[in-house]
This record gives structure tokens, C-alpha cells and sequence, in this order.
């Protein structure tokens, strides 16, 4: 007689510190019309799940909930109206939630094939934190060669991307990190700034005293204001978060609002420069068909931008599913660089 297989699930209860994380049995589920069952190899600990877990994502699910922004791993099982040679097939998806799971339930044209000769944990990665660097960069701030960058967190899970990707491509970048993370950052061609001890703004004028051609910023709050005056004439100022306000109280939206607001206002400036506040599920507006399709096309270039070698992944640590509240703890700590990445 087969074993059953049961799913195994992490299940965030509502505002708990990590070890409040619950491990749950439930049976793996059947795909239904246009559906596969994932097996899951790889899924990831982002900045998103520490909001969440604080109940500060600004458009998180009611808890409880299981976690989970992204994930790489096998197709096992399809439903009906899929292509049959997709059972086998290793695959990545953007899952907001969800992903903190041993199976996992998706629409199959949500998922995207991992090309041949890059690993799951590899992958895992370059999912949201690789489809965010290389749009950022590529399509909004639309940076090439010779040009100068700051990247606020050049250390973490987007900022690791966007370093790389902004060097293949002929970028001066300047990223900002503590001192325990700079020589890594110099042996990748990075000018780095110690956000702890220096002012930050008077040292980038330092470095680009003309202004830089874009900003990526995650940091929010007083950060944001100060990245635009950092701005060179046509510059861009991609803001994607606000880490700033991770352990504040009160509206979970009002800070997204006011970059928000800010934003706009800085848009209807007559000086050339743009700002942008990035969300990689914003492109749902314009057609979820057109979102898959640029999902699909963006996430391939990253992949084969990886088997070039012009990423190299970056793993901070890779734990089980029932060691999750240490990952947390870990991806939590700003003492690691690269991606906290979680196993069946």
C-alpha cells in the first residue's frame, strides 16, 4: 500500500514574534481545471513576511495565514486543460502567500520553467528579489552603461540584484550597508557607504557631486526625501518599500500613502526628474495576462543572466520548514547577506 502524503504547511497565527509560527498537517491538494500541484524545493524569508508577521504588509491577507512571497520546485500532479509535459518540469512563481508550504496549489499559468543547469535554491533567489531588481532597473529607471546608482541595502535579498544586474551592464554603483558587508560589496565593484556612521547624503554628493541617475530606495520615510535631492538632472528615484517603518504601530497603509503622495507631487515638479513607487504585483492593472507575460519574459532574462554568471546567488543560510521561526530570527538580524532560504 502507497504512503499517504500529507502537506505540510507554516501557518502565521496573527502577530507573533517567530517561534509564534505553527507547523500544520493537511492533505496535499488535487488541481483542478487549469491548475498544478508544486512540490516545493525552495521558498524564501523576505522583508514581506517580516511585515507581516507584525501585521504591517500593507495589503496582507486576515490571519491566519500561510506565509510565503515566492518558490521554485516540481510540478507533481496537473488538472485538466494543462499540458501534460509540464508534470516533471521544475518551475518558479510569485505567490504573495502561500509559499511556506511542502505542495503548493497554483494556476498553471502563473508558473515559469527554470532553465536546465540552475538549482532550486539557486532559483529561489532570483524569483521576486530578481524580477524586482531587473525591472526596477530596466524598466523603470531605464539605467545603462556609464551611468551612476545608489542602492540603499546593497547587502539584502533586491539590493544583491541589483548590484549585480547594474554591473553587467557597465553601471557605477554606489550602495549603502553596514561596515561588516563593504569588502564583499568592493570585491563587486561597489563604492560602499556605511548608513550607521556616515551621513549618507553628504557622502553620495561626495562621490557623484553632479547627483546620481537613479535611486533605489526600500528604506521609506526620511530616507525617500533624502534620495530625491540625491537625484542628478533626468534622474529616477525608484522607492519599492519602507523599512523604515517595519516595528511602527498604527496604519499599516499610511506610510506606503505618503511615498505615495510624495511621488506624485514630485512628478508635477517641471525639472526632469521622475519618481516611481514600485510594487511587482502593480502591472495586475494593466491585464493579468500582460503582468504574466512581462512576469514570464523578465524572470527568463534573470535566469539567463544566472547561467551566464552575471548573478551569482547569493545564500545566506538554508533551513527546513520546521526550523522557520529561526530563519526568520536570522533574515531579521541584518547580520547576513543574501537570501534566507527555506526547504521542504
Amino acid at each position: 500500500m502507497n504512503a499517504v502524503v500529507e502537506r505540510v504547511e507554516v501557518v502565521l497565527p496573527g502577530k507573533v514574534e517567530p517561534e509564534g509560527l505553527r507547523l500544520r498537517q493537511s492533505p496535499v491538494p488535487v488541481p483542478g481545471q487549469g491548475q498544478v500541484v508544486v512540490a516545493m524545493e525552495a521558498t524564501g524569508v523576505s522583508f514581506a513576511e517580516q511585515q507581516m508577521r507584525r501585521g504591517r504588509y500593507y495589503d496582507q491577507p486576515p490571519f491566519p495565514f500561510v506565509p510565503g512571497y515566492d518558490l521554485v520546485g516540481t510540478v507533481t500532479a496537473a488538472g485538466p486543460g494543462v499540458t501534460p509535459g509540464l508534470v516533471g518540469t521544475r518551475v518558479a512563481a510569485l505567490t504573495k502567500t502561500g509559499g511556506w508550504a511542502s505542495h503548493v496549489l497554483l494556476d498553471a499559468a502563473d508558473v515559469v520553467p527554470v532553465p536546465e543547469g540552475v538549482g532550486a535554491a539557486e532559483a529561489e533567489t532570483a524569483v521576486v528579489n530578481g524580477i524586482t531588481a531587473w525591472q526596477m532597473l530596466h524598466r523603470k529607471a531605464r539605467v545603462g552603461a556609464g551611468r551612476t546608482i545608489l542602492v540603499h541595502g546593497a547587502n539584502g535579498g533586491v539590493g544583491t540584484m541589483l548590484v549585480q544586474l547594474a554591473r553587467s551592464a557597465g553601471v557605477k554603483v554606489i550602495g549603502t550597508a553596514s561596515a561588516r558587508h563593504h569588502e564583499a560589496l568592493r570585491q563587486q565593484g561597489v563604492i560602499p557607504v556605511d548608513y550607521r556612521t556616515e551621513d549618507v547624503p553628504a557622502r553620495v554628493r561626495e562621490l557623484a557631486p553632479g547627483g546620481v541617475d537613479a535611486v533605489f530606495d526600500h528604506v521609506g520615510g526620511r530616507s525617500v526625501i533624502d534620495s530625491w535631492g540625491l537625484l542628478a538632472p533626468g534622474g529616477t528615484l525608484v522607492s519599492y518599500g519602507s523599512a523604515a517603518t517595519r516595528d511602527d504601530s498604527g496604519s499599516k497603509q499610511w506610510p506606503v500613502l505618503k511615498i505615495l503622495g510624495r511621488v506624485w507631487a514630485w512628478n508635477a515638479l517641471p525639472n526632469g526628474r521622475h519618481a516611481y513607487f514600485y510594487n511587482v504585483w502593480g502591472g495586475r492593472a494593466f491585464g493579468k495576462d500582460r503582468f504574466r507575460a512581462r512576469l514570464r519574459t523578465d524572470l527568463g532574462q534573470v535566469f539567463e543572466a544566472m547561467r551566464r554568471g552575471d548573478i551569482t546567488a547569493r545564500i545566506a543560510a538554508q533551513l527546513p520548514l520546521s526550523r522557520a521561526a529561526e530563519a526568520m530570527r536570522l533574515a531579521e538580524s541584518g547580520t547576513v547577506s543574501g537570501k534566507v532560504v527555506l526547504t521542504p
